[in-house]
């Protein structure tokens, strides 16, 4: 019997190579060793480093400026064959970089994700893959276009720094000095929202009051991302506000403008990356699993996809989480053999989270091995 790991990261506690490691450790010392280790991600937050390491590649180290411009080590991946780079926005722009009192979407910038980029064309790479949760911006890309070469003016010729709230000052444009490799990238944006650059679903009034905006900041911004439209599509020609363009604070805006970008959920891109169809096929019994079972699970993430490919070959599916709190319709529409949380009468939140390792063994051990008997 073959058996497919493939969960994602119990965030917080471990990493979705750890959860491989801890089911693995108990089935094969069980006499189960027929096993297929696949750690996954959706496009958020451990994606950089998982698809760095199915390319057989490595991870850069640099500096960059953080959301407040501040300087911070950070890391992106590139294959093996230096062609593709893997890039989270998260974490140079990323929200969990600023504590509660330094969030400010408009002073915050995406300068940062742009040092990763200018780095990676430089290292020679002819495609960009990117994840763009998780961030503490709301600057259009205003500031990572500007890390890139573009400048932009106030109408007194003054040069404006790329932040939210120097949006709405921009004058003009000037991309003489933009990174001349810039135009000739592909990039991959995942992303698993559809919200517009601007308006009442857009990046402002959906997603910039978790950074730290109230309700005049945020109309603020909104009308700061609409100016920062207009300048760029006048300046390039090019539509730059579509489905999924308010994702990131709006920094598929900015890409749009200046190369060439398709946006892409996150786990259909990871499906295909991985050959998990391929995986899941051959498989007999897959275990996945996740930190929460929540109403987001449904909604893109791994333990939703694995589910919705284990019912399409109709393979046995066992998902392993954290805690649920999903109601019975919601877990019957995954179609699982069994579903296991760590969480229990006797076990905590917190407890489950400081021993999740040893606690996804004992929980193999004792409900997934008698499967077996």
């Amino acid at each position: 019997m073959t058996i497919l790991i493939a969960p994602d990261k119990f965030k917080g506690s471990l990493s979705a190579q750890e959860v491989c490691d801890a089911v693995s450790k108990e089935l094969i010392a069980n006499g189960l060793r027929d096993i297929v280790a696949l750690p996954l991600a959706d496009g958020g937050e451990g994606t950089c480093e998982l698809l760095t390491s199915f390319s057989g590649g490595s991870l850069v180290a640099i500096p960059v400026r953080d959301p407040l411009s501040r300087t911070i080590q950070s890391k992106y991946g590139i294959s093996k064959d230096r062609r593709i780079a893997f890039l989270e926005m998260a974490k140079a722009s990323g929200l969990q970089l600023l504590n509660e009192g330094e969030r400010n979407p408009r002073f915050t910038t995406t300068a940062g994700t742009g040092d990763l980029i200018r780095h990676a064309l430089d290292a020679g790479v002819d495609h960009i893959i990117m994840g763009v949760g998780g961030s503490a911006t709301t600057d259009g890309g205003m500031g990572m276009a500007e890390s890139l070469g573009v400048k932009f003016h106030d109408i007194n010729g003054n040069r404006l720094e790329g932040n939210g709230s120097n949006m709405s000052r921009i004058y003009s444009v000037d991309t003489s000095g933009i990174h001349p490799r810039l135009a000739n990238i592909e990039f991959t944006i995942f992303c698993d929202v559809d919200n517009p650059l601007h308006g009442p679903q857009g990046a402002a009034y959906i997603f910039s009051p978790q950074k730290g905006a109230d309700i005049n900041v945020v109309r603020e911004l909104d009308l700061g991302l609409k100016h920062y439209e207009r300048m760029l599509e006048t300046k390039t020609g090019l539509g730059v506000n579509f489905p999924g363009a308010g994702a990131g604070g709006g920094l598929p805006a900015s890409i749009k403008a200046f190369a060439q970008v398709t946006v892409r959920p996150g786990m259909d891109f990871i499906t295909e990356f991985t050959k998990l169809e391929d995986n899941v096929r051959a498989a007999d019994l897959i275990i996945t699993g996740e930190g929460k079972l929540d109403g987001q699970t449904l909604s893109g993430k791994v333990v939703k996809g694995i589910a919705d490919l284990s019912w399409k070959f109709q393979k046995d599916l066992i998902i392993i989480a954290g805690k649920n709190d999903l109601g019975k319709d919601e877990l019957d529409s995954l179609h699982a053999k069994r579903i296991i949380t760590l969480v229990s009468k006797n076990i905590t939140d917190q407890e489950a989270i400081k021993g999740a390792f040893q606690l996804i063994r004992q929980r193999v051990k004792e409900e997934i091995i008698p499967l077996f008997l």
